[in-house]
């Protein structure tokens, strides 16, 4: 069984068991890549997971991911991780700074571009489709969130969001890293400072959120599957074990083959343990 995903929206770690042997119509002849179902696996707080980090290799790709039957699983067998070259992509609007990269421009919905505070004092701009706001900040783990403009297009709104981030007094990225993320779980937004930059915006709507983690100091950084799980913060899955608390980037997870059985291996324990 091999980590081959997973959705921060809902939560879950996407599994799968490898070939289907249910699979006539499929070709297999190829020994790197067979098809196989995905599993999902809800990170709710309380569930317990008690597996071992087995070896890694390319995770594949996901397909047929359409909300009804779920999607299927095209497994890899190179040694890239978590995805090899030729499973790697990036998305494209990602890149958009208000000139289309694409053939043609399709994004035509209407379109939020917000801030997004990451405690203690770590702060963003950004854009998702409008409809999709609150989901888009709880996906990246926001602990505060300000929704500044709506326009009618996603190339009006790359283009604000370039020229906010580009800014030397707003001090805004359009990305915050996850280890910075990491390293403010347990503490809180400094509030003076999340202040101060709103100052500088016309604020159509603020959000708080409270992902239910209950810290009171700074998880370990681990690379486990062992464990009571805490909760997740966007893609950070804390887990409880051996009284200690430990933050997992699900991402480092992507690609490893899991073993029945949770860890023996001697982890770094957090100063909680030894109160």
């Amino acid at each position: 069984m091999q980590v081959v995903g997973y959705d921060t929206a809902s939560a879950t770690l996407l599994l799968s068991r490898g070939s289907d042997d249910h699979d006539h119509d499929r070709d297999d002849s190829d020994p790197a890549h067979t098809a196989g179902t995905v599993e999902s696996v809800a990170l709710e707080p309380g569930t317990e997971l008690a597996w071992t980090l087995g070896d890694r290799h390319c995770a594949g790709t996901l397909t047929r991911w359409d909300g009804s039957e779920g999607p299927e699983h095209l497994a890899c067998d190179a040694s890239g991780a978590p995805h090899c070259p030729e499973h790697t992509s990036t998305w494209v609007c990602a890149r958009c700074t208000g000139t289309c990269l694409k053939d043609e421009m399709d994004c035509y919905d209407d379109h939020a571009v917000y801030l997004a505070a990451f405690a203690p004092d770590a702060f963003k701009v950004g854009v998702t489709k409008l409809w999709r706001l609150e989901t888009r900040l709880r996906e990246q783990g926001a602990d505060r969130g300000a929704h500044l403009y709506t326009v009618s297009n996603g190339r009006i709104a790359r283009e604000l969001e370039a020229e906010i981030a580009a800014d030397p007094e707003s001090g805004l990225s359009d990305f915050v890293r996850v280890d910075t993320k990491r390293a403010g779980l347990g503490t809180r937004v400094d509030d003076e400072a999340w202040a101060r930059l709103l100052d500088g915006f016309e604020v159509r709507d603020r959000y708080e959120f409270d992902y239910g983690l209950g810290l009171t100091e700074r998880p370990v950084a681990e690379t486990i599957a062992t464990g009571t799980v805490r909760g997740t913060k966007g893609r950070l899955l804390v887990l409880d074990h051996a009284r200690s608390s430990y933050a997992v980037d699900l991402r480092d997870l992507v690609g490893y083959e899991l073993v029945e059985g949770g860890t023996e291996r001697n982890l770094q324990s957090s100063l909680g343990a030894f109160g």
